[in-house]
């Protein structure tokens, strides 16, 4: 994987050369951090399903709402998605919604009275705008220094055409001052060719500098997939770039994509895929073929994509109206809903009466681990230009588990004082826990030396490390 625009390596005496992360949060979601384990594996960890905070019950809602996004506007979540469309409409029919919902903290939702819409005679309602790109309108918050005041919140729609398997789509931008009133820009963006006839996402990518776009397209004509392109304007971009796997990685359809940098670890991106299996059906009665799930992979580039986990993320589970063709779609956007948890949000019962969207609880920072078990197993990081005063790391044990750490030079040597046998085991539930050897936890040092570091665990997890400076 290329991802010498991101990173600083210099020369190392074996394996892995040498990084400098300096304070960053890295999280063990790949092994770009990891030389060696033995007794230890990277593991990814589900969601937890929670509650149902939206059921698309309204008249001009129904069971074909879909492609939520949710934004963290300061104290405010804001909550976008498609609302009403004729059963068997076309996807460019003006004949669909596009619906607001909002909350104070991420659980409990209202429809706000916007009186912007009328349906079926009436502006009371929650609806933002109609038409074709109300299909899959999805809007960002602009976080660019050279955002205008009236454009801060945007959003991309468009619809393809009738076979976008062609990947001939035309995307369309629109602006808003509020989140609430939106224009139509007076061109369509000038974006390379792509079917978008799904979510695309768009995002300021500040490690980056630059606007990115996911969106989808068919490689080779029949396999849903996704591409990307970057733009320092919002309206004139590169060429798409097609994600990019490993060696030996097999095609899946991906349905939708929802990208995002991850937040407080933004140099990492993280997409939540829907993996589609048309040939599959599971309920006999539904009228149509295809189940689907959800995928974790990510990225440090934005272009090459790891899937470290080719397990889904998330699963149907035993709710059988999640296992029809649309459900289980995860929402553009995260959430921090308290300083320990990130939220999600995903669709079920996509065609059904009930038809909602549904929180999901992750660990903040901790989508993947290095485990080990009862047995006990040991993670020696590659080589690491030390440039703060203390390690923290984010990690669990059970009740008999336990981590340990030692600090090596360069040369894989433990350091005096930094040694395991100079730590007491650690062990309980922390998210930025220092780590204390017996006489110290003072590494300043090393500051501006290579150093490495051994974790020793027993039936315990490390999600992410970070070294951070007090000095």
């Amino acid at each position: 994987m290329n991802t010498s625009s991101k990173l600083q390596y210099e020369a190392s005496p074996r394996g892995k050369p040498s990084v400098t992360i300096g304070s960053r949060v890295e999280m063990f979601i790949d092994d770009w951090l990891i030389e060696s384990m033995n007794g230890a594996q990277l593991k990814l960890n589900q969601p937890e399903r929670k509650e149902i905070v939206l059921v698309l019950d309204q008249p001009w809602e129904g069971p074909l709402g879909t492609y939520f996004t949710v934004l963290q506007d300061g104290a405010k979540i804001r909550l976008y998605y498609r609302g009403y469309i004729p059963p068997g409409a076309a996807d460019v029919t003006d004949d669909q919604r596009v619906c607001y919902a909002e909350s104070e903290d991420g659980i409990h939702f209202v429809r706000p009275e916007l009186g912007l819409c009328e349906f079926e005679g009436s502006s009371r309602n929650n609806i933002l705008f109609a038409g074709a790109l109300a299909h899959n309108f999805t809007p960002f918050l602009d976080r660019s220094p050279h955002a205008k005041g009236g454009e801060i919140y945007k959003g991309v729609g468009g619809t393809g055409t009738a076979d976008p398997s062609r990947n001939d789509g035309t995307l369309y931008g629109l602006t808003s001052p509020d989140g609430i009133h939106w224009q139509q820009m007076k061109a369509p963006l000038n974006m390379p060719s792509g079917g978008f006839d799904s979510q695309n996402v768009v995002f300021w990518d500040a490690a980056a500098g630059v606007y990115r776009c996911y969106n989808r397209y068919f490689d080779s004509g029949k396999y849903r997939a996704v591409q990307s392109c970057s733009s320092d304007n919002f309206t004139d971009w590169s060429d798409q770039q097609p994600n990019r796997y490993a060696e030996g990685v097999p095609m899946e359809q991906f349905y939708t994509n929802a990208t995002i940098p991850c937040p407080g670890a933004e140099h990492l991106y993280l997409a939540f895929p829907k993996r589609f299996v048309p040939e599959r059906k599971k309920i006999a009665e539904h009228p149509f073929g295809g189940v689907s799930d959800t995928c974790f992979m990510t990225s440090r580039d934005g272009v090459h994509w790891n899937r470290t986990f080719m397990e889904a993320w998330l699963r149907p589970g035993r709710d059988d109206r999640n296992w029809t063709e649309r459900s289980n779609m995860v929402a553009y956007g995260c959430i921090e809903t308290t300083p320990e948890e990130f939220s999600f949000y995903v669709s079920e019962h996509y065609r059904w009466d009930d038809n909602r969207l549904r929180r999901l609880a992750v660990r903040k920072h901790g989508f993947a681990s290095v485990s080990a078990g009862y047995e006990s197993g040991e993670m020696t990081t590659r080589p690491i230009v030390l440039e703060g005063d203390r390690l923290l790391l984010n990690y669990s044990t059970s009740a008999a588990g336990s981590i340990r750490v030692e600090v090596q030079d360069e040369f894989g040597q433990p350091i005096e004082g930094l040694a395991l046998s100079d730590m007491e085991a650690l062990y309980g539930d922390n998210l930025a826990e220092v780590v204390q050897w017996r006489t110290t936890a003072d590494l300043s040092a090393w500051r501006g030396q290579t150093v490495r570091f051994r974790f020793v665990l027993q039936d315990a997890d490390l999600f992410a490390i970070r070294i951070a400076s007090v000095s």
